[in-house]
C-alpha cells in the first residue's frame, strides 16, 4: 500500500483526474464533517448549571415522554421525545430528600410567571434565593400571603407609588387576581424582575400545586458528590431523576432537550442523507477517473503487469490524495458547522449559552470515511481493467462496456423496485404514514439512478437525441456521442439529478406547507382582531374586560402550546408533537372568531373534551366519540373524548381543549392571544397589541420561518455539493477528450462546430438531469404533501424556473469554457 512509481507517475502525468477526484473527495469531507459535529454536539450538548451552580446534586423529572414499542422481531425500543413544558416533580419528594443522612438541606425549587397590570415578572419560592445569593436589604422572608420584591422594578401601590415593606399590591396569578402585603425589598440581580413567596404557596400561585420544577440538594460538611448521589438515589429510587456536574444545566435550561433533539436531527437525518449524497458522487468521480485510463491500464496488462501491480497503483493514488483532500475538507467543514449552530442560535432555536463541541472524532470519521469511499470507488473500477487477460485488455479497453456489473445492475434494479413499491404504499395510504414512506422513496429512486446510470443515461440519450438530430450536423454528432459513451454521460447526469431531485424535495415541501397554512388561516381568522400582550400573557381577567367594551359580540383567550400523540403502528409507531390551544371562553364565542372547517361532530368543548384535525385523527386513528390517548404538554398521560374533528389544524390549531385541561401543565398559564368580535381597536389596546385580521397571517408567518429557514440551508448545501460534483465531472469529462476534439479539428470540423456539439451535450445532460430529477422529486412531494397538509403540491415557477436555469448555466459553462482551452491547446500543438 506504500506509493509506488506508477501512482506518483499518474499524478504527474494526469493532473486534471486528479485534481477533479481531489475536489470531489475535499467537498465530501466538509460536507461529512459538518453534519458530524452538529451531530456530535447534539449527542454531548450541555450548558452551565445556572442557578443550580452551588448545588453539586438536582432532582428533576424526567423530560422525556416515553413510548416503548415492540418491533416485529420482538426488540423493545423507546419511540418517544421531549416533552413540549416542562414535567415536574412531587413536591413531597422535598422532605424525603432533606431526610436523606449526609444532607444539609433540600430546597423545591419552580420557576413561573406573575403580571402586573402593566409588566410580567418570575415568581420563584423564597428558597430560592439560598442558590442565587439573593438577600433583602428591608423586611423579612415572606410568610403565605405575603411577596418580596425586587427593587426597582414595575410593580406599583394602587396610587402608582413604588411599593415599600407593609403595601399591599396586587398581581395577577394562574389562581386569579390577588393581592399580597409586600414582606421584603431585594436589589435587583438582573434585567428580569422577580417576586418571591412563600416556599409551601408557591407552586399553588404558579398554577401547579404540589409540583414543583426541581429539588436542589445541598451537602453537609465532608460529604462529597458522589456519596450524596449515592445516598440520595438509594432512598428516592424512581422518583427523580439525579443531576450532578454539567448534567444540571438541563434542569436550569429546559429547552436544551429540544436543542438537542433538532441538532441531532440535523446531523443524523440530514447528516445521514448529505452523507449518502456526498460519498455516492464522489465514488462516480473516482469511477470516473479511473475509467478515463482505461487504455493505459489496458496497456500495463498488455505488458504484463499482474492485476496485483494495478488495484495496488490505484488504491495507492487514493492514498495520496484522499488523506490530504479529508484534512483539508474538515477545515471548511468546521467553518459551516460554526456559522450554521450560530444562525440557529440568531433564530431563536437554541439555547445562547449552549457551546459547539468540536473534537477530533468527526473530523476523523470525515477524513476515513473519504479514504474509504476513495479505496472501495477505485477498487470496484479497477476490478474489470485488472482481470482482463493481457492479450484481449488492448481490445476491451477500446469499447466501452454495455451494461453494469452483475452486482451493480442486481442492487439497482432492486433499488428502483423498492422505490416504484414505497410510492405505491405512499400513495394508498394517507396522514403522517404517507409523509413517512415517502421519505424512503427519494432515496431508494436516487440510489437506482447512481447504480444504472449507464443504461439510464443510454436511454436517455437515446430518447433526447431524437430531436437533437435535427439540429445539424453538431445537435446529430452530440447524439451519437452520447449514446456511445454513456458512462460519461451518467457520471455527469448523476449529480445533477441528485441537485434537482433533494432542493426540490426540500424546497417545495416548505412551499407546499406553507401555502396550505396561509390558506387556513386566511380562511380560519375570521376575528376583527387580536391582541397579543407586551410580555408575558394576558391578564386573567382580559376576557371579560373585552367582552364588556362597546361593540364586541365575542371574545376568546386562547393558551398556545403543544401534546404528544401516538401515531402509526409496530415499528413506525411514535409520538407525534402536534399544536395545541387552550380556548378561555365559550365555544359559541370560539366559533365567532375562528372557522375551523368543522367537518364531523360539534365544538362541544369541556373538560376532557377535545376537537382534533382530520389529518391528526387519521394518523391516530380515531374519529367523533372515541377516546385520544396524549400526553399533556408536562408529559402526563390523559384520554379525552374525540367531540369534532375539523379541516383547519394547520392554520390554526391540531389540537383545541378547554384552557383548564392544559394550564396547569404549563409553565406559563396565561393566554397568549386575545380574539375578539366586533369592538374597537382602541378599546382592546390596553391589553396588548391589536393586530388586525389581515395582518394575523403575516405576524403568524414568523414561526414558519425557522422552517423555511433550515429548508433553504439544507437544499442550500445538497444543491450546491451536488453542482459544483456536476461542474467537476463534466470539466473531467472535457479536458479527457483532448485527442477526440483534436481530432474532429484535423477532419475539417470547425472550432464552431466543435463548440456547438459541446454545447449540445452539456444541453442533453441538464435536460436529462432536470427531468429525472424533477419526476424523483414529484414521486417523493406528492404524497407526502397530501399526507401532511391533505392538498396538492405547489411549485412556486419562480423557483423552479430558477433551478432548471441553473443546472442549464451550469452545464454550459462547465463544458464551454474548457472546450474552448482543449481548442486552444489542440491548436497551439
Amino acid at each position: 500500500m506504500r506509493p509506488n512509481g506508477l501512482a506518483r507517475a499518474a499524478l504527474r502525468f494526469k493532473p486534471a483526474a486528479f485534481a477533479g477526484t481531489f475536489l470531489a473527495l475535499f467537498m465530501a469531507a466538509m460536507i461529512v464533517s459538518a453534519c458530524g459535529i452538529l451531530l456530535e454536539t447534539g449527542l454531548r450538548a450541555s450548558v452551565p448549571p445556572g442557578r443550580y451552580a452551588d448545588a453539586p446534586v438536582v432532582l428533576a423529572a424526567d423530560q422525556q415522554a416515553h413510548h416503548p414499542v415492540v418491533d416485529s422481531a420482538g426488540d423493545r425500543s423507546d419511540h418517544g421525545g421531549p416533552v413540549p413544558d416542562r414535567a415536574r416533580l412531587d413536591a413531597a419528594l422535598v422532605a424525603r430528600a432533606a431526610a436523606v443522612p449526609g444532607v444539609h438541606t433540600a430546597i423545591g425549587d419552580t420557576t413561573f410567571p406573575v403580571r402586573t397590570d402593566r409588566a410580567a415578572l418570575t415568581g420563584h419560592g423564597w428558597g430560592a434565593t439560598a442558590l442565587t445569593g439573593e438577600r433583602a436589604t428591608t423586611g423579612r422572608a415572606p410568610a403565605p400571603g405575603e411577596v418580596a420584591l425586587t427593587v426597582p422594578g414595575p410593580v406599583r401601590t394602587p396610587a402608582g407609588e413604588p411599593p415599600a415593606v407593609g403595601d399591599r399590591i396586587t398581581l395577577h396569578t394562574a389562581e386569579g387576581a390577588r393581592t399580597f402585603r409586600v414582606a421584603a425589598l431585594v436589589p435587583a440581580a438582573g434585567a428580569t424582575p422577580t417576586a418571591w413567596f412563600h416556599d409551601t404557596e408557591a407552586p399553588r400561585i404558579a398554577g401547579h400545586p404540589g409540583r414543583i420544577d426541581a429539588i436542589a440538594v445541598l451537602p453537609e460538611a465532608g460529604v462529597s458528590t458522589t456519596e450524596l448521589k449515592g445516598r440520595v438515589a438509594a432512598a428516592l429510587g424512581d422518583a427523580a431523576e439525579i443531576h450532578t456536574g454539567e448534567d444540571r444545566g438541563a434542569v436550569a435550561e429546559p429547552g436544551l432537550g429540544e436543542a438537542k433533539e433538532l441538532l441531532i436531527g440535523l446531523g443524523g437525518s440530514f447528516g445521514g442523507t448529505a452523507t449518502l449524497v456526498a460519498v455516492f458522487t464522489a465514488a462516480g468521480t473516482v469511477a470516473l477517473s479511473v475509467g478515463q485510463r482505461a487504455r493505459e491500464y489496458a496497456l500495463l496488462r498488455a505488458i504484463g503487469t499482474t492485476p496485483r501491480q494495478v488495484r495496488r497503483a490505484i488504491a495507492t493514488e487514493t492514498l495520496l490524495i484522499a488523506p490530504l483532500a479529508g484534512a483539508l475538507g474538515c477545515l471548511p467543514g468546521a467553518a459551516l458547522a460554526t456559522w450554521w449552530f450560530g444562525q440557529l442560535q440568531d433564530k431563536g432555536a437554541l439555547p445562547r449559552n449552549l457551546d459547539l463541541a468540536v473534537s477530533p472524532l468527526p473530523l476523523l470519521a470525515a477524513v476515513a470515511a473519504v479514504v474509504l469511499t476513495g479505496l472501495v470507488a477505485g477498487w470496484a473500477a479497477a476490478r474489470r481493467p485488472a482481470r482482463i487477460r493481457p492479450g484481449q485488455a488492448l481490445a476491451r479497453a477500446a469499447v466501452e462496456r454495455s451494461l453494469p456489473g452483475p452486482l451493480r445492475l442486481g442492487l439497482g434494479i432492486a433499488a428502483a423496485i423498492g422505490g416504484t413499491a414505497l410510492a405505491a404504499v405512499a400513495q394508498s395510504t394517507a396522514g403522517e404514514d404517507a409523509a413517512n414512506a415517502a421519505m424512503g422513496v427519494v432515496l431508494l429512486f436516487m440510489l437506482a439512478v447512481a447504480l444504472l446510470g449507464p443504461l439510464v443515461a443510454r436511454a436517455c440519450a437515446a430518447l433526447v437525441g431524437l430531436p437533437m438530430r435535427g439540429a445539424g450536423a453538431a445537435g446529430a454528432l452530440a447524439a451519437a456521442n452520447s449514446r456511445t459513451n454513456a458512462r460519461r454521460l451518467a457520471s455527469a447526469i448523476t449529480p445533477i439529478v441528485l441537485a434537482v431531485a433533494f432542493a426540490s424535495t426540500l424546497l417545495f415541501l416548505h412551499s407546499s406547507q406553507d401555502r396550505a397554512t396561509v390558506r387556513q388561516q386566511s380562511a380560519g381568522v375570521i376575528a376583527d382582531h387580536v391582541v397579543r400582550p407586551a410580555s408575558g400573557g394576558l391578564a386573567p381577567d382580559a376576557v371579560a374586560a373585552a367582552a364588556d367594551r362597546p361593540g364586541v359580540r365575542a371574545a376568546v383567550g386562547l393558551l398556545r402550546t403543544a401534546v404528544l400523540i401516538p401515531t402509526g403502528s409496530g415499528d413506525t409507531a411514535m409520538l407525534r408533537t402536534a399544536s395545541a390551544q387552550g380556548v378561555d371562553g365559550p365555544a359559541r364565542d370560539l366559533a365567532a372568531v375562528q372557522e375551523l372547517d368543522v367537518r364531523r361532530g360539534a365544538l362541544d368543548l369541556g373538560p376532557g373534551r377535545a376537537a382534533v384535525d382530520l389529518r391528526l385523527a387519521e394518523a391516530a386513528d380515531v374519529t367523533v366519540g372515541d377516546r385520544l390517548p396524549l400526553r399533556l404538554p408536562d408529559g402526563t398521560e390523559r384520554s379525552v373524548e374525540v367531540v369534532a374533528t375539523y379541516a383547519h389544524g394547520l392554520g390554526l390549531a391540531e389540537v383545541t381543549m378547554v384552557r383548564g385541561d392544559l394550564a396547569r401543565h404549563v409553565t406559563d398559564p396565561f393566554a397568549a392571544e386575545l380574539w375578539v368580535k366586533g369592538g374597537s381597536a382602541a378599546d382592546l389596546a390596553a391589553h396588548g397589541t391589536v393586530i388586525a385580521r389581515g395582518d394575523y397571517t403575516s405576524a403568524a408567518s414568523v414561526d414558519r420561518e425557522l422552517n423555511a429557514w433550515a429548508n433553504r440551508l439544507m437544499a442550500a448545501v445538497l444543491g450546491g455539493f451536488a453542482a459544483v460534483a456536476s461542474a467537476n465531472t463534466l470539466v473531467m469529462t472535457v479536458l479527457d477528450r483532448r485527442r477526440e476534439l483534436g481530432t474532429l479539428r484535423l477532419i475539417g470540423s470547425t472550432r464552431r462546430q466543435v463548440l456547438r456539439m459541446v454545447r449540445w451535450e452539456a444541453l442533453l445532460v441538464a435536460v436529462v438531469g432536470v427531468v429525472l430529477g424533477s419526476a424523483i422529486a414529484l414521486a417523493t412531494l406528492v404524497p407526502m404533501v397530501r399526507g401532511i397538509t391533505g392538498e396538492g403540491v405547489h411549485i412556486p415557477p419562480a423557483v423552479y424556473g430558477s433551478l432548471v436555469g441553473g443546472a442549464l448555466l451550469l452545464g454550459l459553462l462547465a463544458t464551454a469554457l474548457p472546450a474552448r482551452f482543449v481548442l486552444r491547446a489542440s491548436h497551439r500543438a
